[in-house]
This record gives C-alpha cells, structure tokens and sequence, in this order.
C-alpha cells in the first residue's frame, strides 16, 4: 500500500506539472517569482526605446503606475503624446509629490540615426532628473517586416532589420555615457539592461529569417555583455516573447489575435523578469482565447486531402490545431531536445511560410499536417 501511495503521489505530481506547463504562459522560473518587486522600480529611472506604441507604450504605463520616473523614446516627438499624456497623469496622481509633475521626459531618437546621434541622445537622457543617470536601459525598439521565404529577402531588408535591432541598439549601449568605471566612481549611469528580444531568437522561424537572425545576433551580444560586466553589478535581463497581441480594440477579437498574448500581460511578466533579476524570461501564450465550434467530422477537416494523421487523430487535430498555440513547448524542445526540435520546424516550415502569403494562422500545430491549398 505505500509503494501505492507513494506512485500515486508521484503521478499527482507530474500530472501537475503538465497541467502547469500546458497552461503556463511564461517558463516555468518566471512564473514561479510571483509579482514584479515595486521597490526595484519606485523611484528609478526607465529609459524605453519604442515606447510610443504596442509593448514599449504598456510598459511606460505600467511603470509609470508602480512609481517610476521615464525617458521614453522613439523616432519622433508626435508619437510619444500618447503614453507621455497617460504616464504624466500616473505619476501626477501619487502621493509622493517628488514625482509630478517632471516625472516623464520625452527623447526622440532613431536607432538607425548613427553612432554620434546615439551619443548625443544617451548625453542628454544622463542630464535628466538632475543628472542622476539611468537606472534601467529598456531596449524595446525593434523593426520587422511582414513574413516572406528567406529567398525573398533583399539587402536593403537585411540593412534596415540589422540597423535598428543590432547595431543601434549595441551602439546605443556602448556609447561611452555607459561606462561602468564611471558608474562605479559616481553611481549615475546604466545599472541593469532590460532587452525585448523575441522566441524567434530561441528557434527557427521561417518566414521571419532576417529578423529571426537580428535577434539571435543581440541574444548572443547581452548574454556576452552580462558575463563581461557580471562582477561590476551590471545586470542583464533578456526577455523572449512569442507573438503578442498588440491591436488596438477594434481588431482585438479577431481568433487570430486571441491567440496572442495581451500587451498588458506581456509587460506584466517582462517586469517580473526585470525586477528578479532573471536572466532570460519566455513568454507566451499557449492556450488560445477562441471559442471553438464543434469537433468536425474526418471528411471535413481543413485539407482537400486529409493527411494519415487528421484521418487517425481527427478531434485530436482540430483541439490542439485550434486551440493551443506552440511557440513555449517549441522553445523548450530546441532547447531541451534540439534533433526533436528542429525537426518539427523543419515539418512546419514550408507550411509556415505559405500560410503567411495567404495571411492565415502561422502559430498552429495544424502547420504540422499541412496547409489548406486555395483554388
């Protein structure tokens, strides 16, 4: 009877942990640190590239909430009214006083400007807030172009996905005001770097192959940099979000956008990684809002032609082809199970790519099976 007990805990346990894991929309150390830790944000200063829409906008409001001053930047002044007017209100509304009404600081800037543009911009955010420096250096901004073959692509594609995702956001970084002897002499430049990479740094993602690329490339550079700097106190946080929900509410309830993680949740989560200090944080959605209609029959599945699977796995198929949107368990079999994980990417390629020149569902197992031809 207690061996009994014991196997019957043991799978309790593990039917648990797939529970966990099947519902879990970030891995499994940041969900398990619980809330963002306010007093590693009250009072500090934020600087955000890409702060004028989608991730970088939510998460200027939600600093702004938990008591944090703000640079925000973007390429021009007009596109940071928005969440510059939300954040002042925030921060007007506290009841510590020292934060309104010049807790927020506009500072456009275009990574793809040039190295002595960059500089000129981090001398002006260090001058801020009465010098005192930046505490945190949110590198948000990102360029992305709608997912094509990899053959498409073309150099001018390449130079201006490279510019602004990699080398302006590292000359940004590494452009002198950031100098950690100074910062150890005087306590006024960057403490902790808050990099918004993307799951498509982490594994294969065809259609997206350049961008794709540019987020390995900084993956690799802020891991490096953190090693580098580690014993000086210098942190370095790399988040990797799959796809995210960033439309305003008039496309909000469209299937394909529910199947995305919300902005809000995001930088929820994104925050939590910061404020622990975690290293690396995976965040995705797994499980899909859309309310599904009823199992289909075998003769009507998506393909002309079912494939042996759809035709064996009929409810099996059109439940996690529907439903559960892969890119967290993708990430852990690369990492984890590479040979397994690539080949599953290699299966879901092709598919990929020709379901984004028809604008359908490119997060879904379905890819797996096929993809529905058009007439």
């Amino acid at each position: 009877m207690l061996v009994l007990a014991i196997a019957l805990i043991i799978v309790a346990a593990i039917l648990r942990d797939l529970f966990k894991f099947a519902t879990a929309d970030g891995d499994f150390t940041l969900i398990s640190k619980g809330k963002a830790r306010r007093e590693e944000i009250e009072d500090k200063v934020f600087w955000i590239t890409g702060a004028s829409r989608g991730i970088g906008e939510v998460l200027a409001k939600q600093l702004a909430s938990l008591g944090a001053k703000l640079i925000l930047s973007a390429r021009s002044e007009k596109e940071l009214e928005r969440p510059f007017a939300f954040a002042f209100l925030m921060l007007a509304s506290f009841d510590i006083g020292k934060h309104a009404p010049d807790g927020v600081e506009i500072l456009p800037l275009d990574l793809a400007s040039g190295e002595e543009s960059l500089k000129e911009a981090v001398d002006k955010a260090e001058s801020f807030f009465s010098g005192s420096g930046v505490d945190y250096m949110v590198h948000n901004a990102a360029y992305e172009r709608p997912k094509a073959s990899a053959l498409e692509s073309t150099e001018g594609n390449l130079k201006a996905t490279f510019d602004v995702n990699v080398l302006g956001t590292i000359s940004n970084q590494a452009s002198g005001a950031f100098n950690v002897e100074e910062r150890e002499r005087s306590f006024c430049c960057v403490a902790s770097f808050l990099q918004m990479s993307s799951a498509a740094g982490k594994t294969p993602a065809p259609g997206q192959a350049i961008y794709s690329a540019s987020k390995y490339a900084i993956n690799g550079y802020f891991h490096s940099l953190r090693s580098e700097l580690y014993r000086k106190g210098i942190k370095v946080t790399v988040v990797c979000p799959g796809p995210i929900d960033t439309s305003n509410s008039s496309t909000a309830s469209t299937p394909e956008m529910k199947r995305r993680i919300s902005s809000e949740r995001c930088a929820e989560l994104t925050l939590v990684a910061a404020t622990h200090g975690l290293k690396e944080a995976w965040i995705s959605d797994q499980n899909s809002q859309v309310e599904l209609p009823k199992p289909p029959r075998t003769e009507h599945l998506s393909m002309a032609t079912p494939t042996k699977a759809e035709c064996f796995f009929p409810f099996l198929y059109w439940y996690y082809g529907e439903r559960v949107q892969p890119v967290l368990a993708i990430m852990y079999l690369v990492q984890y199970m590479p040979t397994v994980g690539y080949w599953i990417m290699d299966k879901v390629g092709g598919n990929r790519v020709e379901a984004a020149t028809q604008k359908g569902n490119t997060y879904s197992w379905k890819l797996l099976f096929g993809h529905k031809k058009t007439a």
